[in-house]
């Protein structure tokens, strides 16, 4: 057997790994009772140190040397070799026992969360919070030494391969110039107009379930490797060839799980869209979560939030719901889906103020991990920030610094990649809709086959093959510009 076939084989068991992982973590968070959460704490934990061992295996470091001498390997091949020695010299940096600690605060912050947030109550989160903080600074530490880059930066490489904070910082602070007068503009223009006209609820927990599961198929996900159900955060997440998506419902607002449900099998299709024949290798998997955002991005807000998508979806709503009258023509529905509010919580934002959300989680995670600030001022330095960036005050901790999984899960450096992943998102639908001129006459006939197939040849199926500036630059001809987004929101929100 060549050195590349040895590291193939061994990596398809990383990753058979990875998915009994993916699919104890989906349980826990969705169908898992309470007084399983310490047992199946430790059972991740156990799993994660084995699969961390098997990613720092001292043959690795053998075969990649052999292997990339190897002369009869297909460009796949050697780009499937950049990624295992990318993760390899990430995992090689991290002491299994740092893995197991993390692994079991995590678990542990994620149960507390549930009730903290619940409860509007961090300082009971705070300890649990801590303990998970502490780890992530020391994986940074320990990663970033490796890598040769901040601590922040190597947290966000975990998400953003080759990211760095100061080509966010630029980007972000541009954004954060541009968005309180762009905001100011937005509603003014709103305001302006007559106020479409309100539906009523309650609308049935089931009815919106069908409603979602309707919207699925249309956009193409696949439930024969795949499924829906509840959580308290939604997400997307399982296995390979089994990719689970969660939402969660309001019966006084049935927008909110539709959009979930939108936003999730954004993500669900890149998964299920990755190249079959590298699904278990690391060049087989998603390019970074900036492209995975992109993805559900352009799904929830790009296609979806269209006065096409109303035409085809009203009509699918009417019937679930038994609707009649002006508040549910297609009209009306896609002027409520596009209307601009200042808002507490981040994943009901509209796409105007929804930057603003992630550059205040940015800002104060990146001040975090630097120490720069005690976790225990995070309430007071969150409100403050959510004055200064949209205007707003929480009244509680719950529609404030408790409102998203994502610290408690571990996930420090992720928040960016939503607002990059926008950027993106707008980039690439732009690209679609010249490329394929039926996208948007597809949408209005719940055909969304042109666009879901411009993504797979240009995204979905290139994996990790490429950097992100290169992927994204063979699919629209240039890399990332914040032009488009701006121009994107100016066309729809001032009508520019």
């Amino acid at each position: 057997m060549t050195a590349y076939a040895s590291l193939a084989r061994h990596f398809g068991r990383v990753s058979a790994m990875s998915n009994a992982i993916g699919i104890l973590q989906w349980d826990s968070d969705t169908m898992m009772p309470s007084g399983a959460a310490a047992s199946r704490a430790e059972s991740l934990a156990l799993l994660r140190v084995l699969a961390h061992g098997m990613a720092v295996d001292p043959r690795i470091g053998d075969w990649l040397e052999a292997a990339e001498a190897e002369s009869e390997l297909t460009d796949w091949d050697r780009a499937n070799l950049r990624e295992i020695r990318r993760v390899y010299t990430v995992e090689t940096a991290l002491p299994a026992d740092l893995v197991e600690a993390s692994s079991k605060a995590i678990s542990a912050c994620e149960m507390k969360w549930r009730q903290a947030r619940a409860d509007s109550d961090f300082a009971g989160l705070l300890p649990f919070l801590s303990e998970v903080l502490k780890l992530q600074r020391e994986a940074g530490a320990a990663k970033g030494e490796k890598l040769g880059v901040s601590s922040y930066d190597a947290l966000l490489n975990d998400y953003e391969p080759g990211g760095s904070s100061a080509r966010i910082d630029a980007l972000f602070d541009d954004l954060a110039a541009f968005l309180p007068d762009f905001t100011r503009k937005a509603l003014d223009a709103q305001a302006h107009r007559a106020e479409p006209a309100s539906i009523e609820g309650p609308f049935a927990i089931q009815a919106q379930r069908q409603l979602g599961l309707k919207v699925m198929a249309a956009l193409g996900y696949d439930f024969e490797r795949g499924r829906l159900d509840i959580s308290a955060h939604p997400f997307c997440g399982g296995a390979d060839n089994d990719v689970r998506i969660t939402t969660r419902y309001d019966e006084a607002d049935f927008a909110k799980a539709l959009m979930g449900v939108i936003h999730e099998t954004g993500h669900a299709l890149y998964e299920q869209g990755r190249p079959a024949a590298y699904m278990s290798q690391p060049v087989g998997h998603a390019r970074g979560m900036s492209v995975h955002e992109s993805q559900s991005l352009i799904m929830e807000m790009q296609a979806c939030r269209t006065p096409e998508f109303f035409a085809f979806a009203a009509p699918l709503m009417r019937e679930a719901f038994g609707g009649a009258g002006p508040g549910w023509e297609a009209e009306a529905m896609w002027r409520r889906a596009t209307r601009v509010e200042r808002g507490f919580i981040r994943v009901d934002a509209d796409e105007v103020t929804y930057p603003a959300h992630v550059i205040l989680r940015y800002r104060l995670e990146k001040a975090l991990i630097a120490d720069a600030m005690p976790l225990s001022e995070l309430p007071a330095a969150w409100n403050e920030g959510m004055q200064a960036l949209l205007g707003i005050t929480p009244p509680n901790d719950r529609l404030g610094c408790l409102q998203d999984i994502h610290w408690p899960s571990g996930g420090w450096g992720y928040f960016p990649t939503y607002t990059l992943g926008a950027m993106t998102a707008a980039q690439l639908f732009d690209a679609a809709c010249r490329a394929e001129p039926d996208t948007l006459p597809g949408i209005a006939r719940g055909d969304f086959a042109p666009l879901v197939g411009w993504l797979r040849a240009n995204i979905h199926a290139q994996g990790s093959r490429y950097a992100t500036d290169e992927l994204l630059t063979r699919a629209t001809g240039r890399p990332l510009d914040a032009g488009v987004f701006k121009a994107h929101l100016a066309r729809r929100y001032l009508g520019a």
